[in-house]
C-alpha cells in the first residue's frame, strides 16, 4: 500500500495544480483573451451600444418634446388667465357703469318726485296761506263785529244816554286799526 500512496503523492507533484496558474500556457491564454475581448468590444460597439445610444436619443427627443409641450402649455395657460383677468375687470366696470347708469336714473327720476311733491307742497301751502288770511280776515272783520256789540253794551250800561252807534263804530275801528 505504500507503493500506491507514494505513487499518488508522485503523481500530484508532477501535476502543475490549476491550470490558469500554469505557466506554460500563459500566451495561449493571453491568446483567447485578447480574442473574446475583441469579441465582446465589436459586438458591444456594433450592435448593443448603437441601439442604447438609439433608446437615449430617443428618450432625449421625448423628453425635450414633452418639455416643449409644457412650456407651449404654460404660455397658453398664462394667455388664458390674462384673458380671464381682462374679461372679469371689463365685465366689473361695465357692471359699474350700468350701476351708476341706474343710480343716475333713480336720482332723476327721484328729483322728478321730488319737484312734484315740493309743487304741490308750495301749492297746498299757498292754498292754505290764503285760507288763512281770509280766516284772519273773518276773525278780525268778527271781532270788531263782537267790540262794538260789547262796546256799545258797555256805554249803553254805564251812560244809557249817550249810545250813539256811529261813536262807538268809529271808536272800535280807530282801535282795532292801530
Amino acid at each position: 500500500m505504500a507503493t500506491t500512496t507514494e505513487a499518488a503523492n508522485g503523481a500530484a507533484d508532477a501535476a502543475p495544480g490549476m491550470p490558469q496558474l500554469d505557466f506554460s500556457t500563459f500566451p495561449n491564454q493571453i491568446f483567447w483573451l485578447v480574442v473574446a475581448l475583441v469579441a465582446l468590444y465589436l459586438i458591444l460597439s456594433r450592435v448593443a451600444l448603437p441601439r442604447i445610444g438609439a433608446v437615449l436619443s430617443d428618450r432625449h427627443e421625448t423628453i425635450s418634446n414633452d418639455l416643449e409641450q409644457a412650456q407651449e402649455l404654460k404660455q397658453r395657460a398664462e394667455e388664458a388667465e390674462e384673458a380671464y383677468k381682462t374679461a372679469l375687470a371689463d365685465a366689473r366696470a361695465e357692471a359699474q357703469r350700468i350701476a351708476a347708469d341706474a343710480r343716475a336714473e333713480i336720482q332723476k327720476d327721484l328729483d322728478k318726485a321730488i319737484a312734484k311733491a315740493d309743487a304741490e307742497i308750495a301749492a297746498k301751502s299757498a292754498e292754505s296761506e290764503k285760507r288763512i288770511a281770509e280766516i284772519r280776515d273773518s276773525a278780525a272783520d268778527d271781532v270788531a263785529i263782537v267790540a262794538k256789540d260789547v262796546a256799545a253794551a258797555l256805554v249803553g250800561a254805564v251812560l244809557p244816554s249817550a249810545s250813539n252807534d256811529a261813536d262807538i263804530a268809529s271808536a272800535v275801528t280807530d282801535r282795532t286799526k292801530g
